[in-house]
């Protein structure tokens, strides 16, 4: 495979100063803007056992996927590209002996199928070189005193591009993580369902936090987009299992097969959310959000999960919290916001709403509270909505315009005088 990979073969005029103003690694941002980066760590625990396949005789599975990719322009050509620069792709599981032994025979297949060349240390095919590392036990687990289950080995498998320079710090991130524990959720309250966000308007100005759900509306797909690229849930039959089980057992993870038996076919998926992404245009929402900006209604930068940008490219201020580097990354509250409104964000995994809460702000959602999959509505709640926060079931488009329409009457009424 060569690099860099083509991922927009011709980019207009407007895109490269999209790029240019937003993108480009010499733009001075809160985080490298041209890098895409994602983290899963699945376990086996009592608490996730619906998923993991967690049992008193199944027990001990971790699988670990880390990337991160690095994009740019080039300009070989006649027209400006957007290319994947450089690769980086980390995959650690550990499984019982047995499969990992199987495992390795199956990636012996995989390696002559793709015609990868064995070159020192590593396997190479065109810029891009794997390593296949074998553990009795892993050298993480030493490190932090876990103990590897008896009879239990891992493997770690890492793609990287010739020349690519992944810090130590970075390359350290998924077992943090992992050093975390697992999220637990949140228990939910009982908030008040409204119709709309009139009672917001007595709480301005207000701060913003995005989810994915303003993206999604923008084209963008939802997470569980990466989860089936990454085949972090289990599929059969080419479909997701109902019960959207983790993939655990080597034998059932094709990512691996997928990147040694066709690297490139492979690459168009890993960059195809950075792709859409790049190319989705800020919607009405994105748009309603900077009038009320510019009105002093909204203050503060918006609390960003989303690296698409959307809401920075409609002429937002942001603030990125989807970070990897901080459990609970900083975010400056306006001193002046009264309330926080999350738009489409099912969890408070950053606790920004927490944090909210405790400095006396009010908390309002707008969310449909569900989503389509495969044609049937899927109820979808907001995980941690409290007694007293305000929840409307709308998309982000639909309950925004109606809250600037719902402003701009406010402010159309006479003042009133008073002696």
């Amino acid at each position: 495979m060569f690099f860099p990979h083509s991922v927009i073969e011709q980019l207009t005029d407007t895109q490269v100063d999209t790029w240019n103003r937003h993108f480009a690694r010499n733009n001075a941002h809160e985080r490298p803007r041209a890098i895409e980066e994602g983290i899963w760590r699945r376990t086996q625990d009592p608490a996730n056992a619906a998923q993991s396949g967690w049992a008193k005789d199944n027990q001990g599975r971790r699988r670990v996927v880390h990337y991160r990719y690095q994009y740019d322009l080039d300009y070989t050509f006649p027209v400006p590209r957007l290319v994947l620069a450089d690769l980086y792709l980390y995959h650690s599981v550990l499984a019982p002996a047995a499969e990992i032994e199987a495992y390795l025979t199956q990636i012996d297949a995989w390696l002559g199928q793709g015609r990868w060349r064995k070159k020192n240390d590593a396997w190479w095919k065109g810029d891009l070189r794997v390593t296949i590392t074998e553990y009795d036990e892993h050298p993480q687990d030493e490190r932090a005193d876990r103990d590897t289950p008896p009879g239990f080995r891992s493997v770690d498998i890492c793609f990287i591009t010739d020349e690519f320079d992944v810090p130590r710090t970075v390359r350290q991130l998924p077992w943090n993580v992992l050093a975390g524990g697992m999220r637990i959720k949140e228990q939910r309250g009982d908030p008040t369902i409204a119709q709309d966000l009139s009672e917001l308007l007595d709480h301005m100005p207000f701060m913003v936090e995005l989810g994915c759900g303003s993206s999604i509306e923008a084209g963008v797909p939802p997470l569980h987009f990466l989860h089936e690229v990454y085949r972090v849930t289990e599929r059969k039959d080419n479909t997701l299992t109902q019960s959207h089980q983790f993939t655990m057992r080597p034998q059932d993870d094709t990512l691996i097969e997928e990147m040694l038996t066709d690297a490139t076919a492979k690459a168009d998926q890993l960059t195809a959310m950075f792709r859409v992404a790049f190319e989705a245009e800020p919607t009405r929402a994105h748009q309603v959000l900077k009038e009320m900006h510019d009105a002093g209604h909204l203050v503060g930068p918006v609390i960003q999960h989303n690296f698409d940008l959307l809401a920075a490219r409609a002429g937002l201020p942001e603030c990125f919290v989807r970070r990897y580097d901080q459990k609970i990354p900083p975010v400056p509250f306006d001193e002046h916001a009264k309330a926080i409104l999350v738009v489409g964000l099912h969890a408070d995994r950053r606790a920004v709403q927490a944090r909210a809460r405790e400095r006396g702000m009010k908390v309002f959602f707008v969310d449909p509270e569900g989503l389509m999959e495969n044609g049937e509505f899927k109820s979808y709640p907001i995980e941690g909505a409290r007694e007293g926060d305000v929840v409307v079931r709308a998309g982000a488009i639909e309950a925004l315009t109606c809250l600037k329409e719902l402003i701009d009457e406010r402010d159309r009424q006479p003042a009133t005088v008073t002696n």
